[in-house]
């Protein structure tokens, strides 16, 4: 990032410090061209903020803003190790990367201006750029043939001189002691941008007629065998399976990452209209998303199914069982709430919080049936025992919630450094919990009720 950038963001008050790493180093553990650079912005301890509670969204979006006033760039924010962990998986340094294949590098980048122009559309898509896949100054030599053939010349000849004067040529050697040194000849830095110049180089002519040599000049210049150009040219040309590739990148923010990437693929299926031998795949941060999600759609009905088997090995009746058991869906549901009350998408984190969320609502449960069934063994009614059972077991249900509540609160709370893990995981388990605890309670109690009275009507 060029010092204009890091002068602009550095007017920022919550910035301690920040610099840049342009190119590769000479161990390439991140290997990358030289017109990329990763710019590492250090801020301040949040008690030094000016505005105290300002979000770290916020200020990203200050410094997104700063940035952008410097034309000639594109930008993506990100961090460190995030930005590792994105390469790792899909080679690029984004939440979704949509790669296009095919052949023509201009055509691809037509299709990619195309998505660019639909993910602009799309909400929460932030960050958006085209891989730099053209915009380098290229010079062409273009021969003329039947400039060639008039002076006799062939394209070998134009080339040998284009390669002395451009590129160098080795003609000889400095030895100093045991050192040996190449001499190259080639035209001086200056001359070699210069078209005016590079217009005038001599070609020499191979006209063996002594009778022409000595009438005309033994030599051609280049503007009168060839043409010269200057035209932009790719700047980069990256291959993925032996194919041409651009991509489109974006980063999403205040949404969840599976609805962002399954509505970028519907509007590019309804929307576009891809040319026969090109096609469109997609990477990113998404993939792990979707490998965790494929992990709990298995690993969460096993772990559901377990806790009921054990609460029927526990109480030896599916009816208490399932009593027990209809506190997980309710519990399930204030964590829910919660994250849409604190606009937090729902992500692996989260996931693992609904998880702890269940034992917690599974065992409050245990609390209050085993207690109440304990009442109706020594002869209590079944009214009598319920009622008491739940006024009795009121200040256990509410100590275990308030403990495991209160001790996530922190973690809900938090902005700083891995609040992206912790803030999902603590709203679920808090929002689930205050849900559980009303429904142990107060549902829980009459559930018990309705099924063990119909239970002992039927035995009658």
């Amino acid at each position: 990032m060029p010092k204009g950038h890091e002068k602009r963001l550095k007017q920022l008050p919550e910035i301690r410090e920040i610099f840049s790493k342009i190119g590769t180093a000479e161990v390439a553990t991140d290997p990358m061209p030289p017109n990329v650079a990763d710019t590492f912005v250090m801020l301040k301890p949040r008690s030094e903020w000016p505005i105290p509670g300002k979000s770290k969204a916020t200020l990203v979006h200050e410094m997104e803003e700063a940035a952008s006033k410097v034309p000639g760039n594109n930008y993506e924010f990100t961090q460190p190790i995030q930005m590792r962990f994105n390469e790792l998986i899909s080679g690029v340094r984004s939440d979704l990367a949509i790669k296009i294949f095919g052949d023509n590098i201009d055509e691809l980048l037509t299709i990619a201006k195309q998505v660019k122009a639909l993910l602009e559309k799309i909400p929460g898509a932030v960050d958006i750029k085209i891989e730099q896949a053209t915009g380098l100054p290229v010079l062409s030599i273009i021969p003329n043939h039947a400039s060639l053939q008039r002076y006799g010349l062939n394209i070998g000849d134009v080339q040998d001189v284009v390669q002395v004067a451009m590129g160098g040529k080795e003609v000889g050697q400095v030895f100093e002691g045991d050192q040996r040194f190449d001499i190259v000849i080639r035209l001086p830095e200056q001359l070699r941008t210069d078209t005016n110049t590079l217009e005038s180089l001599p070609i020499p002519l191979s006209s063996t007629d002594p009778d022409w040599q000595s009438t005309q000049p033994n030599y051609v210049p280049l503007k009168e065998i060839a043409k010269i150009t200057t035209a932009y040219g790719p700047n980069q040309i990256s291959r993925e399976n032996g194919k041409r590739r651009v991509v489109v990148t974006a980063n999403v923010r205040e949404r969840d990452l599976g609805s962002f990437v399954e509505q970028v693929k519907q509007t590019i299926r309804d929307k576009m209209e891809l040319p026969s031998g090109i096609w469109i795949n997609y990477g990113g941060t998404f993939e792990q998303l979707i490998s965790a999600q494929d992990r709990l759609m298995i690993v969460v009905p096993i772990t559901l199914l377990l806790i009921l088997g054990l609460l029927f090995m526990a109480f030896g009746t599916a009816r208490a069982a399932l009593v027990i058991f209809s506190g997980v869906p309710l519990a399930l549901t204030g964590g829910i709430v919660a994250l849409w009350i604190r606009g937090i998408p729902f992500s692996i984190s989260a996931g693992v919080g609904f998880i702890a969320l269940s034992g917690v609502a599974v065992l409050n449960g245990v609390v209050m049936v085993s207690f109440i069934r304990s009442l109706i063994d020594t002869g209590k009614a079944l009214h009598e025992a319920i009622v008491e059972g739940a006024l009795t077991r009121l200040r256990p249900i509410l100590m275990t919630a308030l403990v495991a509540s209160l001790g996530f609160v922190p973690m809900a709370m938090n902005a700083g450094a891995g609040s992206e893990v912790q803030r999902p995981l603590a709203t679920v388990v808090i929002g689930g919990i205050i849900s559980s605890t009303i429904l142990t309670l107060l549902v829980l109690p009459g559930l018990y009720l309705i099924m063990h009275r119909k239970k002992r009507v039927e035995n009658l």
